[in-house]
């Protein structure tokens, strides 16, 4: 515990650990290069990908013991090319949709930070409320029972340049500007660091190194930050491009909770659709994961804070952060989509992560719809971890309002610092990382990750629902799609949604194997250790190969499902009894009696996106959008999908009084019965399922009592509370 602590707080034999683990990073890199060459020439002595048609997943032959994939080698999924050719995005380059913080185009050398562009700041609804801004105030006490309002900033200036050498008198420091919190806020975790892991050297490294070096870059912020910040907000599109000392810059002010309005959990307060940005929710949890996560954030600061022998150690890169919204009337009609499964080229791993082995793809953050979910809370499962090793990462939460069920956040450079072991509540940091990741002509990493959150079921029977499992598959989507007019690089995922949130593993790698296949991208699948998932998964995509299955059989598939749990209602409710997914695609696809070409060929190459494609919706649409922020949506006028939802709704199973099938499509097959209904409005499962969680693990605040249909979960809430005691604007 000690030497570990010396190195998060910035001793001397920690610097010479770094060194060391920036070879040992090297070595995994190269090592991890050698691994896939080794791949290459197997798959080179018939051709790339050859011997599938065996269904192997190897070279020749059944897969030896210690192999820990199947499908295609590695290599097909960077389509055989260099592992960071592929771009994600294109250049930088100001725009009234695109707001650059730095002075472009940068002209400092790469060792230097650009410079900050210079720009007037705002203060309004559509902008970061910065702490350093005029307008920023706060009542200040004078000590004789009155008070006067005055600049906040000065107020945190003062605080903070005082000689601060315990925990307590840094929680007296940062109480001292958020007075409306003092008795409400404790430190527990804080206090609990410093002055029980940390021994008596490592208090003092802390006290009179880190800690002054954290409070003068967070000072600095009228300084690094000369313009106003926009928001990211609900059903646009629009990007922010931030330098890495920018980052450094905000998130130091979020260590130190200087950020106005963004503390009260009122549910119509300003911010109440955002994200929490200060760290006072980290500071009072408990658990071992905090500690880790704690080490993880102070690890970064001492990797990026100047000292006072100068700047050497400020990371000089970008960052780039792309919401993108696509209309609720201009997604993809999935059962037109004639795009076949077996031609996406897969990789299915039970060993290794995302981060590790998903160099140069499309990394999928399993996220929370409030980025970074519990981060700065109790949760430490994928999306928290992500957010420590790549602190970066958590500048997000400063200004993305929460998502929509057609929206994800892209990321473009963020940067690793940490290495780790564990998960939940076995996660512990295991020392820094040096990222070795190339840039590209924007000075970004070449590290692209798009947060997609999933749905939460408290019923596991009601994610198989077709306007549930449209759901997902239209937020998967949106977070697939590819910008440019070049090949897209591949997607490296896994179980997104499953675990605390239910869902389905069997299904949601389905539903992301449709997506890449509509999308044309090769899809890298993590099963975490699942070797039975990964065996399969591996399986089934093989027999979508041998059928020639097509993503819109697989979605008529998917709907007959559904309507087979919900037309006996005492099948689903009985878990030994519940038919298992794949077992009822297998049957049903094998009732085609179309026998394949070639059961041993390779999969077909990739398409090339197409230059216009009619499900494609318009990335940077007009903002004026008819359905912005419907407290109800409104439920589809088509009969089937009315019935559908309200079956759903309502927990019913149709109506005995079912109309006659449709007539069997060319999606193959007869649809399942249309059922009648009346002519009704009302939520849908679906409305209710994603109002259902608020922050994920993070938040301790009281549901209301149960009172929604059965399985629904409860309703977001955020707990009354007092308002952060500002002074009004003037």
């Amino acid at each position: 515990m000690d030497s570990d602590m010396e190195e998060v707080v910035g001793s001397p034999e920690a610097e010479a650990k770094t060194g060391m683990t920036a070879e040992a990073a090297g070595k995994s890199l190269l090592k991890l290069e050698k691994a896939k060459k080794v791949q290459k020439e197997c798959a080179n002595g018939t051709g790339s990908g050859s011997g599938l048609g065996s269904g192997s997943g190897s070279c020749s032959g059944p897969p030896s013991p210690d192999q820990s994939w199947r499908g295609v080698p590695i290599e097909d999924i960077h389509r055989g090319l260099p592992l960071f050719q592929l771009e994600h995005m294109a250049p930088v380059s100001p725009s009234s949709l695109h707001r650059v913080m730095h002075k472009h185009p940068i002209r400092e050398s790469i060792d230097v930070p650009p410079r900050p562009f210079k720009g007037a700041g705002k203060w309004d609804s559509d902008h970061v409320r910065l702490p350093c801004a005029p307008e920023s105030k706060y009542p200040r006490d004078n000590g004789d029972g009155t008070t006067t309002i005055g600049s906040r900033w000065e107020m945190i200036e003062r605080a903070l340049l005082q000689p601060i050498s315990s925990s307590k008198q840094l929680q007296d420091a940062i109480l001292s500007y958020n007075t409306t919190y003092k008795g409400k806020w404790n430190f527990r975790a804080l206090h609990q660091l410093l002055e029980e892991e940390l021994d008596e050297s490592e208090k003092k490294v802390f006290f009179e190194d880190l800690l002054p070096r954290i409070i003068r870059l967070a000072l600095r912020l009228p300084d690094i930050v000369q313009a106003s910040l926009p928001l990211l907000k609900q059903h646009t599109n629009s990007m922010i491009t931030l330098t890495q000392q920018q980052i450094s810059c905000l998130l130091a002010n979020a260590f130190l909770c200087t950020y106005p309005r963004r503390n009260t959990l009122k549910l119509k307060s300003e911010y109440s659709s955002f994200p929490d940005i200060n760290f006072n929710r980290l500071y009072q949890s408990s658990g071992s994961a905090v500690m880790e996560k704690l080490k993880c954030i102070m690890h970064y600061f001492r990797r990026i804070c100047p000292t006072e022998r100068g700047d050497g150690n400020v990371s000089t890169g970008c960052v780039t952060f792309f919401r993108r919204s696509v209309k609720p009337d201009r997604t993809t009609i999935w059962n037109e989509v004639t795009e076949s499964l077996g031609d996406v080229p897969l990789h299915v791993n039970s060993a290794g992560t995302i981060e590790d082995q998903g160099l140069g793809l499309l990394q999928v953050d399993f996220a929370n719809k409030y980025l970074g979910g519990g981060v700065l809370g109790h949760g430490c499962v994928q999306e928290e971890i992500r957010f420590v090793i790549c602190p970066e990462l958590m500048v997000s939460k400063l200004f993305t309002e929460c998502l929509r069920p057609t929206e994800a956040l892209m990321v473009l450079g963020a940067e690793r610092y940490s290495n780790y072991t564990g998960y939940a509540g076995s996660f512990t940091w295991s020392g820094n990382h040096e990222d070795l990741t190339p840039r590209d002509s924007s000075r970004r990493r070449q590290t692209a990750i798009v947060a997609i959150d999933a749905l939460q079921f408290a019923n596991a029977t009601h994610q198989y629902r077709e306007d549930l499992v449209e759901r997902e598959l239209n937020k998967a989507h949106t977070g697939f799609m590819h910008a440019l007019s070049s090949e897209p690089p591949g997607v490296a995922t896994g179980n997104w949604g499953c675990g605390a949130f239910g869902g389905d593993a069997r299904l949601k790698s389905l539903l992301q194997l449709m997506v890449c296949a509509t999308l044309h991208r090769p899809l890298a699948y993590y099963t975490f250790g699942n070797i039975r998932l990964r065996d399969e998964l591996h399986e089934m995509w093989q027999l979508f190969r041998s059928q020639g299955t097509t993503v819109r059989q697989l979605w008529t598939v998917l709907r007959r499902f559904d309507y087979s749990l919900r037309s006996n209602p005492s099948q689903s409710s009985q878990p030994a009894a519940k038919p298992n997914l794949y077992d009822y695609i297998r049957e049903e696809l094998m009732k085609k009696k179309t026998p394949p070409s070639s059961t041993c060929s390779t999969p077909q190459s990739i398409k090339k996106l197409p230059a216009s494609n009619e499900h494609s919706p318009d990335l940077f649409a007009s903002q004026d959008d008819s359905t912005s922020s419907p407290a109800v949506l409104l439920l589809s006028d088509d009969e089937e999908a009315n019935a559908m939802m309200m079956a759903a709704s309502l927990e019913a199973t149709p109506s005995e009084s079912s109309q006659a099938g449709a007539a069997a499509s060319a999606a193959g097959g007869d649809s399942p019965p249309k059922v009648a209904a009346p002519n009704l409005r009302q939520l849908s499962l679906l409305d209710m399922l994603d109002g259902h969680y608020d922050q994920g693990q993070a938040s301790k605040r009281p549901r209301p009592p149960h009172s929604g249909p059965t399985g629904q979960g409860p309703a977001k809430s955020r707990k009354e509370n007092d308002d952060d005691g500002e002074a009004p604007p003037r």
